[in-house]
């Protein structure tokens, strides 16, 4: 399946070591855009994209209450400085 991003939208900004996020936020955009799916983007000030404990659950979370919705995520990607990690590419999806 093929999209188009239709906006960005930042819905949280952290502090160093990490961001708390609510599902709330991250659909509240998406609903109002009648989006069809959405693709989350965060980054790691440390420069190492490797996931987190607590980012394996927040993705996990946000997948579930996409499925509820019926906004599926399409993937989740953790900026670093020189490379990325994509938990679709990994394979953890």
């Amino acid at each position: 399946v093929k999209h188009r991003p239709l906006r960005e939208e930042r819905v949280s900004a952290g502090i160093l070591d990490g961001s708390l996020i609510h599902p709330r936020e991250v659909f509240a955009p998406a609903v109002r855009e009648r989006a069809a799916a959405v693709l989350l983007l965060h980054n790691h000030p440390s420069g190492d994209p490797a996931p987190s404990g607590q980012d394996r659950e927040v993705t996990r979370r946000l997948r579930s209450a996409g499925g509820i919705l019926g906004i599926p995520v399409v993937d989740h990607v953790i900026l670093g400085d020189a490379a990325f990690f994509s938990f679709r590419e990994e394979g953890d999806w």
